[in-house]
């Protein structure tokens, strides 16, 4: 797979990337992580500005990158790390909004599963439908790090859209089915690993609350937001 690097989207070199990556949708996350977890990290990326930097964490070789917005994008990137890079587990940290009332501002969702009105799946030609889950290790991993850290957290379903503007108010029926939180990106990147054989886990920290109206501001997403960073990194 060697020959198929730099990819039209990734311009690093076959190696240069790390096969432990942990990505982010803000470009600029990725870069406030490498700053702050990497020894001597390289920036490999610069393509379309979606930052990458490769470096060390506790002697170990890591690779934090942008990822952009959505399903389509996060898929891109993570098929080309996962088949052209030969990249082994990538570990998504990004932000949700809750579904649910026991679920507050600046916890932690452990996306165990990812339900999705996406068509992500549809490629693959199955008799059914695709259900996009977590790699058990690396949940364990991470519900492990959170009880060691003492942060609060909730393992379970998220649901993934492609819309983040919706007028279709039947999106709230998935409250009732006990899905803790919305995000953008994980079953792309579950079926991408899944269909590589690859690991992959997705750890958010809840921005805003649906049923409250409770939000962040964009600061506090792109700098405070470190808890899911400690435990992704604690997965290294």
């Amino acid at each position: 797979m060697k020959q198929q690097t730099p990819t039209p989207h990734i311009g690093a070199q076959y190696g240069e990337i790390a096969k432990t990556m942990i990505m982010a949708g803000d470009p600029l996350r990725a870069k406030f992580m490498a700053e702050k977890f990497l020894d001597n990290p390289v920036q490999v990326n610069n393509v379309r500005s979606m930052l990458a930097y490769t470096g060390t964490h506790n002697g170990k070789q890591v690779t934090v990158m942008g990822h952009g917005m959505g399903i389509p994008s996060i898929g891109i990137y993570t098929y080309e790390l996962f088949n052209f890079y030969d990249v082994d587990t990538i570990i998504r940290v990004g932000s949700c909004g809750a579904r649910q009332m026991h679920v507050h501002l600046g916890d932690l969702v452990i996306a165990m599963g990812s339900c999705t009105d996406s068509c992500y799946a549809s490629q693959y030609n199955l008799p059914g439908s695709f259900a996009p889950i977590a790699d058990f290790g690396l949940v364990r991993g991470a519900v492990d790090a959170c009880e060691r850290f003492g942060y609060r957290y909730h393992v379970g379903n998220v649901f993934s859209t492609d819309l983040f503007y919706c007028e279709d108010e039947r999106k709230n029926n998935w409250t009732k089915m006990g899905v803790l939180a919305d995000e953008m990106e994980a079953p792309s990147l579950y079926m991408n690993a899944a269909r590589a054989g690859k690991k992959a886990l997705v750890i958010c920290t809840v921005s805003d609350h649906i049923l409250t109206g409770e939000a962040t501001t964009a600061e506090q997403r792109q700098n405070t937001f470190t808890q899911m960073m400690d435990v992704a990194f604690s997965l290294v």
